[in-house]
């Protein structure tokens, strides 16, 4: 292993910053999570702390964008990498909400790298996205196929790429890596980490879950006229441990300053009918669905190449579907209301006392689970 790093994780409770605080916390690194809780709960910091024997340094509940506060947690604390995961991420929602995305998605990363450079920090690794490929003509896709963004998501993830390149051609100490990958899926092995979205699921395997469950009376399938083999979306799944460990992987190994630009991915393609299908397997139990219209900005197909991932980091993703499946029902089951008591509105335990001045340091409790 790489000599411990002290990290700031942005996002650090939701879905996929989570999996990684776990995965970094597990290897040895201090990790110090800022996160508004705007799509997550602190309960999830709690639960990474437990499935990784090991306490978080610090959980500030902060947004990126308040310049003020994020430099105070840089003054606090010996930070030397961080990894970008804060911000909007849902492609229908993108298009109801351009605004609001292009704000927090683009605001909050110019944000960041001003602060990060006020405290001479130049290590990032950004949390991009598969989908600002668009509809591509040809799969799967290298890191040089042209962008054709399809939504607002898409172009926000592209618009912080742009700025992330030209940040480091005028600083050249900056190292920085942008995975791009797409619909990370799955769960946590021990079943205490999973997704859990507040209100209607956007994404589909959380929405496929809580049908299973009985939750929800089904799934919306939107649109089966794409043109795929059975009429509906193709999507490059992959475990958000795998995705976990691309993230550790890129921050751990050597590398030159400038921008790197990785796609993680499985190079296999699922559709909708097929990912309900192997739900309905691993769960044992009836998914069932309805076809609706098709969303603005979605796009027939997306699968990645994710070779050069697996050759600059030695990266390869090994967990398949089927796990994907059986990780995420064991979540489902295992919490079948997410972090939350049902009934009771909020996280599942108390939010940890506020120490004074000018943010909120939350010190995690140690996990009873």
């Amino acid at each position: 292993m790489s000599q411990p790093r002290t990290i700031m994780v942005t996002g650090g409770a939701g879905f996929i910053g989570s999996h990684t605080c776990a995965e970094l916390l597990s290897h040895g690194h201090n990790v110090i999570v800022v996160d508004n809780h705007q799509n997550s709960v602190p309960e999830a910091l709690r639960r990474v702390e437990s499935v990784a024997g090991r306490r978080l340094a610090a959980s500030y509940v902060l947004d990126v964008r308040d310049r003020n506060a994020l430099s105070s947690v840089f003054a606090r604390h010996p930070v030397d990498t961080v990894v970008h995961f804060a911000g909007r991420k849902a492609v229908g929602e993108s298009a109801r909400m351009p605004v609001e995305y292009y704000d927090t998605n683009v605001g909050g990363t110019t944000a960041l790298l001003e602060v990060m450079s006020e405290h001479h920090v130049h290590r990032l690794v950004f949390s991009s996205s598969c989908s600002l490929y668009g509809a591509a003509a040809r799969m799967p896709l290298t890191e040089d196929y042209q962008v054709a963004s399809a939504n607002p998501y898409a172009r926000s993830k592209w618009m912080c790429e742009q700025i992330l390149a030209d940040v480091c051609a005028r600083r050249p100490e900056f190292t920085v890596h942008a995975l791009r990958y797409f619909n990370p899926v799955g769960a946590h092995r021990s079943g205490l980490l999973g997704e859990d979205p507040l209100g209607m699921p956007d994404n589909v395997m959380p929405c496929i879950a809580q049908v299973a469950a009985g939750l929800r009376e089904h799934v919306t399938v939107f649109g089966d006229d794409w043109p795929t083999p059975d009429g509906t979306g193709v999507r490059d799944y992959i475990h958000v441990m795998d995705v976990a460990e691309g993230h550790r992987l890129a921050l751990e190994r050597p590398a030159p300053p400038g921008l790197h630009v990785l796609n993680l991915g499985s190079g296999r393609g699922t559709s909708v009918l097929q990912l309900i299908e192997a739900y309905q397997r691993a769960s044992g139990r009836p998914v069932p669905y309805r076809i609706g219209p098709r969303r603005p900005g979605d796009v027939p197909e997306l699968v990645v190449d994710g070779s050069a991932a697996s050759d600059v980091l030695g990266w390869y993703p090994i967990r398949g579907l089927a796990r994907m499946c059986r990780d995420s029902w064991r979540f489902q089951t295992a919490n079948p209301y997410g972090y939350r008591t049902p009934g009771v509105p909020g996280p599942a335990v108390a939010e940890p006392r506020a120490t004074t001045g000018p943010v909120r340091l939350h010190a995690t409790p140690r996990s009873s689970t």
